[in-house]
């Protein structure tokens, strides 16, 4: 235990996801030992994140303006939109560029265990999407996990009347993964999701 600020820097690294004790603890020894320059720009960058990002009012991504980039960019295809739990999945799914539809940002997943249902999640935002008329296909790519399958397919009840192709990411073994080490779930999504090759 470390005295005064040291500490209290320590304790609000510690309470970032992901840091443990003893990285909050190499953080903040890191922090003391690099130039004042360096320490300044990242505090004045973690304001300046504050100040002016802010989610997109159309699909809920992280924006600098009122539209991120993909609602803003013309050159989209309208007619698929991809179901998402997080921003950082979109950044995932456009690292692969394969999918030139739009996102729909959720903010989580169902969980009830964590107090999160339905109406704590932009899910109405969605259906006020999908009563538009132009939609043909919704993706479902929320985490292949228990709150992600549960929002899926809470998701899915909810759109099937409305006539819209509903589509799951496929789920399975990763490439280069070896069949032994796969647990039984993941390789039964593999059997449930293969393909015929010819």
């Amino acid at each position: 235990m470390y005295e005064g600020i040291i500490q209290d820097l320590i304790d609000e690294l510690g309470r970032l996801p992901g840091v443990g004790p003893k990285s909050a603890q190499r953080i903040a020894f890191h922090i003391l030992a690099a130039e004042p320059a360096d320490v300044h720009r990242l505090a004045d960058t973690m304001r300046e994140v504050k100040d002016k990002v802010r989610f997109c009012t159309i699909c809920g991504n992280v924006a600098e303006e009122e539209q991120c980039r993909i609602c803003r960019d013309p050159r989209r295809d309208l007619t698929v939109l991809c179901v998402v739990e997080e921003s950082k999945d979109v950044v995932a799914i456009e690292k692969t560029r394969e999918f030139r539809g739009r996102y729909h940002v959720l903010g989580g997943a169902i969980s009830p265990i964590d107090g999160i249902g339905p109406d704590q999640l932009r899910i109405r935002e969605l259906l006020a999407r999908l009563a538009d008329g132009q939609l043909t296909e919704v993706i479902l790519a929320t985490d292949p996990n228990l709150e992600g399958e549960a929002t899926a397919t809470y998701l899915a009840r909810m759109i099937a009347p409305l006539g819209i192709a509903v589509s799951r990411l496929a789920s399975g073994l990763p490439v280069g993964g070896d069949l032994e080490y796969a647990d039984e779930v993941t390789l039964g999504r593999a059997f449930e999701g293969r393909r015929l090759l010819t």
